[in-house]
C-alpha cells in the first residue's frame, strides 16, 4: 500500500507540473485579461495657472492712492496676462467713498469692480480712515460732528499745525459714523460671492494696525495701552462680523506688532477665534533674513483659512536692495498663502516676476489633481461598477471651500448623459505636503448609469472628470488639458451596454 500510494503522489505531481508549464504565467493571464477590461489614466499636472476660487494674484488698483497702480489699466483690461491674476484689491480711504454723510461715491469702487467681476474674477477691499499722505482719510465731516482727532506732521509727529488728521480710534462719535458707513458697504458686499475678501483696515495706518505697536513712536497714538489696544481691535473686527457676513475678514499681522516673532499674541488670536484669517502688509520690505517675521503666526491661521500676503511696493523694494525673487517664492512656503499682491504698475510687476510667477502658481493656494483614475472599459446600464481614484493637492493650502469630484459622460454632441459624485470624500480634506511630496488619497467608489431614469442608451460615450457641487457642478479649475470649456476635463470612453 505504501509503494501503491508512493507511485499515486508522484504521479499527482508530475500532471501538476506538466499543467503549469502547459499554462504558464497563470495568474499572470488573468491579471492582464482583467486589464483588458479596465481604463487606467494617469494624469499629470499641466503646469498652467489655475483661476480658481480662493487664491490667486490679487491686482492692487487702488493701493491707497487712487491713482495706484491701475490708472494706467484700459478699462478692459483685467490682467488675464498676468498668469493667476484673479483678483482685484480696492484699498481706498472712507473720505473718498462717502464724501458727505449719507452721500456716496460708490462708483469709484464698482466700477473697476465690474471689469473684474465681468470676467469671471473677484474682488476684494479695504477701508481705511488713516493716511500720513492726505489730510483727512477719515471724512472731515465725522470731525465736524464732534469726534475726536489729532493733527500730526509725519516724521515729526502731534502739532497743532500738522497737515495730517487721524481720528481717536475708540472716539464714540468716530466708531458710531464708521458703523453707519460699514453697514451701507454691508448691504453691499455682505454675502456677496463675488467678494474673495474684506480686510479689517479701518483701525491704524493705512489699515495695517500700526498704532497699536509704537512702531511709529512720534505718534501721539502709539501710546494706547496694550489694554485700551486689544479692545480698539476688538471693536472694529465686530463691527465687520456685524456688518459683512457670509464675507471672508482677514486682518493686518501688524496689529500684533510689526517685527514681533512668534504665534500667539491677544490681537490675532482674537481675530483666529472669530474666522478672520490673516495677512502679512508687507514682506521684502527689509532683506534677509528679515524679509518677513510672521511665518510663525500664519501656521495658526493656513489650515482653516487663507492666507494673505502682500509684498513690499516692488519699486520701492528694488531700490532698497531688499528684493528677491527667490524669497517670493519662499514666502509662499513658509506661509502656506493662498494670495499674493501685484503692488506695483502691473507691467513692470510682470516684467520682474514672470518667471518666479509661474513656479508659484504651481504652489500658491490649492492645486486638485485626480492623478490616477481607473474604471470599467464597459458597463451595463443599471448595474453597479467601480471606479478607483488617486487624488492630490499639489499646493500649499487646503482648498477652503471643499467639493467633491464627479464623472460626466457625455455623447458626441457634448450632450449630458450621465453625472456620478463622490459625495463620501471632501477634497477640503486633502494634506498638503512639500514640492513634489504630495499626500496621496486614493477612493473607490460605487457608481451606476441610468437607473429609473433618464432614459439611457448603449453606445460609447466620452468621459470627463471635475470637482465641484455635490450636484456635479464643476466649480474648480483643473491642470489637465481637454477642458470642455465648463471646467469638465476629458479622460477617455465608456461603453454603455444593454442588460
Amino acid at each position: 500500500m505504501t509503494k501503491f500510494f508512493r507511485l499515486l503522489f508522484l504521479s499527482l505531481v508530475t500532471a501538476c507540473c506538466l499543467a503549469v508549464s502547459l499554462c504558464p504565467n497563470v495568474s499572470k493571464v488573468v491579471a492582464q485579461d482583467a486589464e483588458k477590461e479596465r481604463v487606467v489614466v494617469n494624469l499629470t499636472d499641466d503646469g498652467r495657472a489655475l483661476i480658481n476660487p480662493g487664491m490667486g494674484w490679487t491686482c492692487h488698483f487702488y493701493s491707497n492712492v487712487p491713482k495706484n497702480y491701475g490708472s494706467r489699466l484700459e478699462p478692459s483690461d483685467t490682467l488675464d496676462w498676468f498668469e493667476g491674476c484673479s483678483t482685484v484689491y480696492l484699498r481706498l480711504p472712507w473720505a473718498y467713498i462717502e464724501p458727505e454723510e449719507g452721500v456716496f461715491n460708490w462708483a469709484i469702487v464698482d466700477t473697476p469692480a465690474q471689469r473684474w467681476i465681468d470676467k469671471g474674477k473677484k474682488v476684494a477691499f479695504r477701508f481705511t480712515t488713516s493716511e500720513n499722505w492726505m489730510e483727512y482719510a477719515t471724512p472731515k465731516w465725522v470731525f465736524d460732528a464732534g469726534a475726536k482727532g489729532e493733527r500730526y506732521q509725519w516724521g515729526k509727529g502731534v502739532t497743532p499745525d500738522g497737515p495730517n488728521v487721524d481720528p481717536v480710534f475708540d472716539d464714540p462719535i468716530y466708531l458710531e459714523k464708521l458703523s453707519h458707513f460699514l453697514e451701507a458697504a454691508g448691504k453691499r458686499y455682505a454675502n456677496n460671492p463675488n467678494v474673495a475678501f474684506i480686510d479689517v483696515g479701518t483701525y491704524g495706518m493705512w489699515g495695517e494696525g500700526h498704532s497699536s505697536l509704537g512702531v511709529f513712536k512720534e505718534q501721539t497714538f502709539s501710546r494706547m495701552t496694550p489694554e485700551r489696544t486689544l479692545a480698539v481691535v476688538k471693536t472694529h473686527i465686530d463691527l465687520h462680523k456685524k456688518y459683512f457676513p457670509g464675507v471672508q475678514l482677514c486682518i493686518s499681522d501688524d496689529v500684533a506688532g510689526a517685527e514681533k516673532q512668534g504665534f500667539d499674541f491677544p490681537e490675532t488670536d482674537y481675530a483666529f477665534e472669530n474666522g478672520v484669517s490673516l495677512r502679512d502688509d508687507s514682506i521684502l520690505v527689509q532683506a534677509g533674513d528679515r524679509a518677513w517675521f510672521h511665518a510663525d503666526m500664519a501656521q495658526k491661521f493656513w489650515p482653516t483659512t487663507p492666507v494673505i500676503l502682500e509684498h513690499e511696493h516692488l519699486q520701492g523694494s528694488i531700490e532698497r536692495g531688499a528684493w528677491d525673487n527667490d524669497k517670493l517664492l519662499e514666502s509662499v512656503e513658509a506661509y502656506h498663502a493662498s494670495y499674493m499682491s501685484i503692488h506695483c504698475w502691473p507691467d513692470f510687476e510682470w516684467e520682474h516676476v514672470a518667471d518666479v510667477a509661474r513656479k508659484i502658481n504651481r504652489r500658491m493656494g490649492y492645486r486638485l489633481l485626480p492623478s490616477r483614475i481607473e474604471y470599467p472599459k464597459s458597463v451595463v446600464i443599471d448595474e453597479f461598477f467601480d471606479v478607483k481614484w488617486t487624488l492630490q493637492n499639489l499646493g500649499v493650502a487646503p482648498c477652503y471651500g471643499g467639493g467633491f469630484v464627479a464623472l460626466t459622460l457625455k455623447d458626441d454632441k457634448g450632450g449630458i448623459v450621465s453625472v456620478l459624485t463622490d459625495e463620501s470624500f471632501d477634497v477640503r480634506d486633502l494634506e498638503v505636503g512639500a514640492p513634489g511630496e504630495a499626500p496621496k488619497t486614493e477612493r473607490t467608489v460605487r457608481f451606476r448609469v441610468g437607473h429609473v431614469a433618464p432614459t439611457t442608451k448603449r453606445g460609447v460615450y466620452d468621459v470627463y472628470v471635475s470637482v465641484g457641487t455635490r450636484d456635479g457642478t464643476p466649480v474648480y479649475e483643473l491642470p489637465l488639458p481637454d477642458s470642455d470649456g465648463k471646467k469638465r476635463y476629458k479622460i477617455g470612453t465608456i461603453e454603455l451596454k444593454s442588460k
